[in-house]
């Protein structure tokens, strides 16, 4: 059995920013990721995915993302090839593949089961991130479509859409991008709860992080300007928008065999629906512990899960760190948890 004070589950941009904390603090620590490769959740995103914030706003501490050579925000290939080198930087100890298949305790540790055998630690930080947890909606009817249904994490490029009729259903960053490169090669309708909320070109990630940031500082009361949901006008997206295709219609009420049907009593023919509704936190591996509740979330203080003191959550969104989704918001909340976890080995 492996033993380390802690061990970081994901290797993803959470983990390697806790790995530079904990390594700049002398702590003995092991990451254990269940990719076959650096990149964490990137590594499966879409062929032309781009981020919605220039490179240096958004690195991991210590060193900056490079500019991009085509000049533009960075592409998911950029950000893979960032963190593969990061990782090398800093020369994190990483396993991979490693799989946990299950977490337990007992009085003096963490036990983590996996396809590799079995690892000890006196803290356990699971950073898996949501990926693995793409969500979409039950509608009625959808087990009887007999076209194509894909969710936005298992989404690749336009190629296989081109000439077909399709749905992209979800109103946020991702239903955009996809929508705005599947209108060059196939019929495709955009499907939202409500009229997208368009940012205006000047604006970025680094002004939706800081806001979003503010917000959940002041509390509830504060004035919703903004937020990292809403749509940043990447370059594709504002190509979209100077086509005019960015209109969206509202929910269709059922799916049949060949298609959908609309609020209104209409049906269409659909070859393909494409989920773009959103990912739940990958945490599989912690309901062995009991812990985890009813909508699929740890409860924590913080980052700390309060049932299991020893157990820590980061990197799943705003409920365990302001923005700790995105690799800037990933840096901040990596900062304080380390100093957490390192204070918590003294105890």
């Amino acid at each position: 059995m492996t033993e380390h004070d802690i061990i970081i589950i994901g290797g993803g941009q959470m983990g390697l920013a806790l790995g530079y904390y904990l390594r700049r603090a002398g702590a003995d620590f092991l990451i254990l990721d269940g990719e076959d490769g650096p990149g964490g959740a990137w590594r499966h995103g879409w062929d032309s995915l781009r981020l919605f914030s220039p490179a240096g706003y958004s690195s991991l501490p210590g060193w900056l993302m490079p500019p991009t050579e085509h000049g533009g925000f960075p592409t998911r290939d950029d950000v893979i090839a960032y963190l593969t080198r990061y990782e090398q930087r800093y020369e994190f100890r990483i396993e991979r593949p490693v799989r946990v298949l299950e977490v337990s305790r007992t009085d003096k540790a963490i036990i983590m089961r996996t396809d590799r055998g079995d690892y000890l630690a006196r803290q356990v930080v699971s950073a898996t991130g949501t990926w693995s947890e793409p969500y979409s909606p039950k509608i009625p009817g959808r087990d009887l479509f007999e076209g194509v249904q894909l969710h936005s994490a298992h989404y690749r490029s336009p190629d296989d859409f081109a000439g077909k009729t399709v749905l992209v259903v979800g109103g946020g960053n991702s239903g955009a991008q996809i929508l705005a490169e599947l209108s060059q090669v196939a019929d495709a309708t955009w499907v939202t709860l409500r009229d997208p909320l368009f940012l205006p070109d000047d604006v970025d990630g680094r002004v939706l992080f800081e806001r979003a940031t503010a917000r959940l500082k002041a509390g509830s009361s504060a004035e919703p300007v903004g937020g990292i949901g809403d749509i940043v006008m990447v370059p594709p997206v504002r190509d979209a928008r100077n086509r005019g295709v960015l209109g969206s219609v509202r929910p269709f009420t059922r799916m049949t065999r060949d298609g959908v049907v609309w609020e209104d009593g209409r049906e269409s023919k659909v070859d393909a629906i494409i989920w773009c509704t959103g990912f739940g936190p990958a945490l599989d591996h912690l309901r062995s512990l009991g812990i985890v509740g009813e909508e699929g979330r740890v409860e924590v203080d913080g980052q700390q899960a309060v049932a299991e003191p020893r157990l820590w959550l980061a990197g799943y969104g705003d409920w365990c760190g302001p923005g700790s989704a995105t690799i800037m918001g990933a840096a901040r909340t990596a900062r304080d948890l380390a100093d957490q976890l390192v204070s918590s080995l003294k105890t």
